[in-house]
């Protein structure tokens, strides 16, 4: 009798069939059992056509390819978990290479984690020699490491490398369809994880490589949806009647724009502007949360 999968890994995709290509070819290595685990493409309605690519994976992988209109990556991924049959959702995105031993990591944390955790692994920079990759990474790194220091809860996991049980995602309704932009969808469902009860746990041995290639222009418009993300996050609390969200202190600001001058893997120089892209992403956030805002009352 053949067995069910384990692990449903689910990935949305948008007009990126090269990085799509890649991220398959990672999972292809995986040291896990294949009959274990299944994926799920969910392509968001690009405009190339996928079924030659993904056919050249289906001797390999147990594969399933979605097609639905372009309605961004929380729908996305939605979809893809509506015909998921594993007994945990693992998610990651096209521009990402797991590790060899990524599932095999994800199984082992949770044999020993409680029925209702979800399991946040580490994203690295792929792309070290692009400046402002590596700076958005930088970011992501800092609240990691601020949210995981001195018995602090946990407070989100990016989308491009979590994992959970299926049963919990379907009982918090799964990602907010009213997101319609890669940003703040995974904060707004990490909060009614926590806020039902469920436990969050970050494992660093879960890692996933991220190759986002961004210029200034792209960086810009990357943190501009972040706070317009953000904006939509504060809105929806708002009309749950959920507490307000906490309004980090100056000190939380000033380290993180300092956080690359502690970094051993970047030069000296690097790491200052590092620390200015820094700056100029808050600087973008606010005016995207601003400016959805403006957006919203108009």
């Amino acid at each position: 009798m053949e067995q069910q999968p384990l692990f449903s890994i689910i990935i949305p995709t948008y007009n990126r069939p090269e990085r799509l290509t890649t991220c398959l070819e990672s999972l292809i290595r995986l040291n896990y059992p294949c009959d274990r685990f299944e994926v799920i493409i969910v392509d968001d309605g690009s405009e190339v056509e996928l079924d030659s690519l993904i056919a050249s994976f289906r001797s390999q992988l147990h594969l399933t390819l979605i097609r639905q209109a372009n309605t961004g990556p929380a729908t996305a991924r939605n979809t893809g978990a509506k015909h998921a049959v594993g007994k945990y959702l693992a998610f990651t995105d096209d521009d990402c290479t797991t590790t060899p031993n990524w599932l095999a990591t994800l199984a082992a944390r949770f044999t020993t984690a409680p029925d209702d955790t979800m399991i946040g692994g580490r994203t690295l920079n792929a792309l070290p020699d692009n400046s402002y990759s590596t700076a958005s990474q930088v970011l992501i790194d800092y609240l990691y490491s601020y949210y995981n220091s001195g018995g602090k809860q946990l407070q989100f996991f990016a989308s491009n490398n979590f994992a959970l049980p299926a049963v919990g995602f379907q009982a918090i309704g799964g990602f907010d369809n009213t997101f319609p932009l890669a940003a703040g969808e995974d904060r707004e469902l990490c909060d009614r994880w926590l806020h039902k009860g469920y436990k969050m746990i970050y494992a660093p041995e879960v890692q996933v490589y991220h190759a986002h290639e961004l210029s200034l222009p792209k960086f810009w418009r990357q943190h501009f949806n972040y706070g317009r993300g953000a904006f939509c996050f504060h809105k929806n609390r708002a009309k749950q009647k959920s507490e307000k969200i906490k309004v980090e202190a100056l000190p939380f600001y000033l380290n993180l724009l300092t956080y690359p001058l502690s970094s051993t893997q970047i030069s000296p120089l690097v790491s200052l502007f590092i620390c200015g892209l820094l700056f100029i992403s808050q600087v973008a956030n606010v005016t995207g949360f601003f400016w959805e805002k403006a957006q919203s009352n108009s």
